[in-house]
């Protein structure tokens, strides 16, 4: 078999498929037990360690394309990744179970997703992310870690002594299904990666294009694989917590540390068409969300046709 040939990348793509689905059942599985024993809502585990763990791919893909290719594959990654996670991962997850929307992360989480789209648009509409933007992109992200750090804090603070008799002991298992599923997401997403940029760039698609589908698709799959798992298993925090906190990091962690190491430059046919696609997906699923607090299967059905109709749109 010839190293590059396409029947290689297709089996990359198979097997990348095959570890994300295991990855995503072992990280659900392990995250939920360790959430109970421990005195957490799904909610919270879903939107800081499952949401930055399957965020992984996207800054390993982000750094690498941005010190060895271009930006543009980084920038096209990111914005295609979150509106992804919009409509397709929070579409399916509803398809397959409506998901009710947690208080929490309605009126906390929520607001820092729709503040971290805002300023990558803000900040980048002059044509460039520099070093200052990704300092203040990192600070935010500080304050929005302190916000759940104290949430966790008044979480655990009112268990009562009864309530923590009750709570199951945390095991060695669940952490090691947590790291082991974590591992396997960020492998298999960098095998359907690989696979794809691979069969698109030999057949002449430009790096924005490839940056904006098979790398956004590829490294929201991990999120797409934790949240079907999820909504599959009844557990809706994971799936909207997830989705939720993986958009913060994707542009507060990943574009802010890219952005310190070398300068964004954003094109404007991004500035155009993907910047304002981000900003309308944020607002629909958000206008969702504060219709009964839930994402019902007719809102998911809205959210799949409205990324199809993304896709459609960036086809040459």
């Amino acid at each position: 078999m010839l190293l590059g040939s396409p029947l290689t990348e297709l089996l990359l793509l198979a097997g990348g498929a095959a570890l994300l689905y295991a990855g995503a059942e072992l990280l659900v599985k392990g995250a939920s037990d360790l959430a109970l024993a421990v005195g957490l809502k799904a909610s919270t585990v879903g939107v800081t360690v499952v949401a930055f763990a399957t965020t992984a791919p996207e800054l390993f893909v982000s750094l690498l394309g941005a010190v060895t290719v271009s930006t543009d594959t980084g920038l096209g990654a990111i914005v295609g990744s979150n509106i992804a996670n919009i409509g397709l991962v929070l579409g399916v997850s509803a398809l397959i179970r409506p998901l009710d929307i947690s208080q929490t992360v309605f009126e906390r989480h929520v607001p820092f997703m729709i503040l971290a789209a805002l300023l990558l648009v803000g900040l980048g509409w002059d044509g460039q992310i520099g070093a200052l933007d990704g300092v203040f992109m990192l600070a935010v992200l500080v304050a929005f870690t302190a916000v759940v750090l104290r949430r966790v804090q008044q979480t655990q603070s009112s268990i009562s002594a009864a309530e923590r008799e009750g709570m199951p002991d945390a095991r060695l298992r669940d952490a090691a299904f947590v790291v082991f599923g974590i591992v396997a997401l960020v492998l298999g997403s960098q095998w359907l990666v690989e696979g794809g940029q691979s069969l698109l760039s030999a057949a002449g698609f430009s790096d924005i294009f490839i940056g904006l589908t098979v790398l956004a698709l590829g490294t929201s799959l991990p999120e797409l694989a934790a949240s079907v798992v999820a909504a599959i298993r009844g557990e809706a925090d994971f799936s909207v917590g997830n989705v939720v906190g993986s958009n913060i990091y994707n542009v507060l962690a990943v574009l802010g540390i890219v952005a310190v190491i070398t300068p964004i430059s954003v094109s404007a046919d991004v500035r155009g068409f993907e910047f304002p696609a981000l900003l309308v997906v944020t607002a629909l699923v958000v206008g969702l969300m504060s219709r009964g607090k839930r994402i019902s299967r007719a809102d998911g059905a809205v959210l799949v046709a409205t990324y199809g109709g993304f896709i459609y749109l960036l086809l040459p």
